[in-house]
C-alpha cells in the first residue's frame, strides 16, 4: 500500500476532533518525505488542518460550523515523542486544575527536561519551563506536585491554608515507593521546595524517611513561605516562616 492510501486510511478512521503527528500515523523515517506531500495534499482539500509543522488535527463538525479539538488533545502532540512523554503542563494552568487559584493564564508553561517547547496556534499559546529531572508517564504527577511546592508562594490568589491542606491530603495517599521517588527527586529541586516536602510529610507521618531532605539543607537558611504554625506544626523545625 502506497504511503498516501495508508495515511488517508488512518485519518479516515480518526474520530473528528483528534490531534495526530507522524508518530500517531506511524510513519517510518524513509516515508517522512512522501508523507510530507500526502499530508500537504489533504491539507489543501481541508480533509485536515495544520497545528504546526508535523502537527495536525482532523476537524469536527457542528451546528455552529468547524471546531477545532479541545486545548488538552493538542497539547498531547507536545507533552510526547515518539509515543513517550517528554513534558507535562506547569504553571497557573496546572495550579488552577489542582483547584489551588481561579485564575486561567492566556500562556501555558510546558515543561521539559531537556527540549524547550513552545506553541503558538490559534488560542494555544505556551512557553517553555524547566524540568529538573526526565519526565515520564510514571513521575509527571509527582513533578507537578514539586512545582506546586516550588511555586508555592507566587500562585495567583492561593489560600495558604488550603493549599498547605491539599497538598497533605495528596501527599497522603501516596504510595511508599511514590513517597520515596517524590523524595529523591526533590534533591534536584532549590532548597525551599526539600524544606516544604520535608515538613508536609514528617506532617502525615513520614518523618524517618525525610533525613535525606534535611541533611541537603543549609541549617541557617530561614524559607520565608508565609506559612502558619497553626497549618502545619512542625515549620519552624525546617527553618520555614
Amino acid at each position: 500500500m502506497k504511503v498516501a492510501e495508508k495515511i488517508a486510511k488512518t485519518i479516515k478512521r480518526m474520530k473528528e476532533g483528534t490531534a495526530f503527528g507522524y508518530a500517531q500515523l506511524k510513519i517510518e523515517p524513509d516515508q517522512f518525505s512522501a508523507a510530507a506531500k500526502a499530508l500537504e495534499r489533504l491539507v489543501v482539500k481541508e480533509i485536515i488542518r495544520r497545528v504546526s509543522k508535523g502537527k495536525f488535527y482532523k476537524p469536527r463538525q457542528s451546528v455552529f460550523g468547524e471546531l477545532r479539538p479541545p486545548e488538552d488533545e493538542v497539547l498531547k502532540l507536545y507533552l510526547y515523542s515518539q509515543n513517550k512523554r517528554i513534558a507535562y503542563i506547569t504553571g497557573t494552568a496546572l495550579y488552577n486544575r489542582m483547584g489551588l487559584t481561579t485564575q486561567v493564564p492566556k500562556t501555558i508553561k510546558v515543561a521539559s527536561r531537556d527540549k524547550r517547547i513552545s506553541v503558538n496556534s490559534g488560542s494555544i499559546q505556551a512557553r517553555p519551563a524547566k524540568s529538573y529531572v526526565d519526565v515520564t508517564d510514571d513521575n509527571f504527577y509527582l513533578l507537578e506536585l514539586l512545582d506546586a511546592l516550588k511555586d508555592f508562594s507566587n500562585i495567583p490568589d492561593l489560600d495558604k491554608k488550603m493549599g498547605i491542606n491539599y497538598l497533605k491530603g495528596r501527599l497522603s495517599r501516596l504510595s511508599k515507593k511514590e513517597k520515596s521517588q517524590i523524595i529523591r527527586y526533590a534533591l534536584q529541586y532549590p532548597p525551599r521546595v526539600r524544606a516544604l516536602l520535608g515538613a508536609l510529610l514528617s506532617d502525615v507521618g513520614l518523618s524517618r524517611d525525610v533525613e535525606a531532605l534535611k541533611d541537603s539543607l543549609n541549617p541557617l537558611t530561614i524559607y520565608r513561605l508565609g506559612i502558619d504554625e497553626k497549618w502545619l506544626g512542625n515549620v519552624s523545625k525546617w527553618h520555614i516562616v
